[in-house]
């Protein structure tokens, strides 16, 4: 009975039929699945340069094939990654993917360097930017108000009425003190770094000439004779142009990533559901 039904056309028809059924659905499987990655040879051409950069020679076979295998497994991993959709909602990935997107926009920005018409165009629209602040260069003397104590105006008053008489007195009046006795010309936040706020904002307004004062600061009293002053100036491109670029540069890099979000914008309709936080319960 075996024998016969083996020896039926039939049954080898049906038999051959289902071999072929399923090695097509082995082979369209396959197909269907497997994915193709390539490593070309700029791709290993880039992971050899990084590594010579980092160790200061180029790698062995052994080493730029753990590279490679490395590789292979990292976007192994990464796509399936996302095929189990592990990427959404991870705000770190979503973090790491906008800044790629933003480095895109910054490599858009500089990939045309700034010209000189450009720069001198951005320097006259925006001077403010640029323009050096006005200076003072003065002399100053020292009153220690610890060690004078109630007497120190009186001192100063003193000591101001024997300069304005003889200026040979400045040279032995005052007190000791690890103050500079004079400084060249310095804006103000030179002078306030030095002599404090408020002893800066005040300096700044007197006028040249005489001894003054005297004007506080957070050391004391101080007599002040204003020897020269400078308004504020806006240098010539030349004198600063590595500023002026690196200020355009910023600008351009601003402007084009804020066309590029405006365009994708125009992509999507944003719908943002109403929602009112809570109110925290009065104190």
């Amino acid at each position: 009975m075996i024998g016969r039904l083996i020896r039926e056309p039939l049954v080898h028809f049906l038999l051959l039929a289902g071999l072929i059924f399923a090695a097509y659905g082995v082979l369209s499987g396959k197909v269907a699945t497997e994915e193709s990655i390539d490593v070309t040879r700029a791709k290993v051409e880039q992971m050899a340069t990084i590594f010579a950069r980092t160790w200061q020679r180029p790698p062995t076979q052994d080493e730029l094939k753990g590279l490679i295998d490395d590789y292979v497994k990292e976007e192994i991993y990464v796509r399936e990654a996302m095929r189990l959709g592990i990427d959404e909602d991870d705000t770190v990935i979503r973090r790491r993917l906008r800044m790629k997107m933003e480095f895109l926009n910054d490599a858009e920005a500089e990939a045309t360097p700034a010209t000189d018409a450009d720069l001198a165009a951005y320097l006259a629209a925006h001077p403010d930017k640029f323009r050096e602040p006005p200076r003072v260069a003065f002399e100053q003397i020292y009153l220690d108000t610890r060690k004078r104590g109630a007497a120190a105006q009186a001192d100063a008053a003193a000591i101001l009425a024997s300069l304005r008489k003889d200026a040979a007195f400045a040279s032995h009046a005052g007190d000791p003190t690890l103050l500079p006795p004079s400084l060249p010309p310095t804006d103000r936040q030179g002078i306030a770094q030095i002599f404090g706020d408020d002893f800066a904002a005040a300096v700044v307004t007197l006028a040249p000439g005489d001894w003054q004062g005297p004007v506080a600061s957070g050391f004391g009293l101080h007599l002040v004779k204003v020897t020269g002053q400078e308004a504020g100036r806006l240098p010539a491109l030349d004198a600063i142009r590595p500023q002026v670029e690196r200020e355009w540069t910023n600008e351009r890099r601003e402007t084009v990533a804020r066309q590029t979000l405006d365009e994708l914008l125009k992509r999507y309709k944003v719908t943002v559901e109403p929602f009112t936080p809570a109110v925290a319960p009065s104190q």
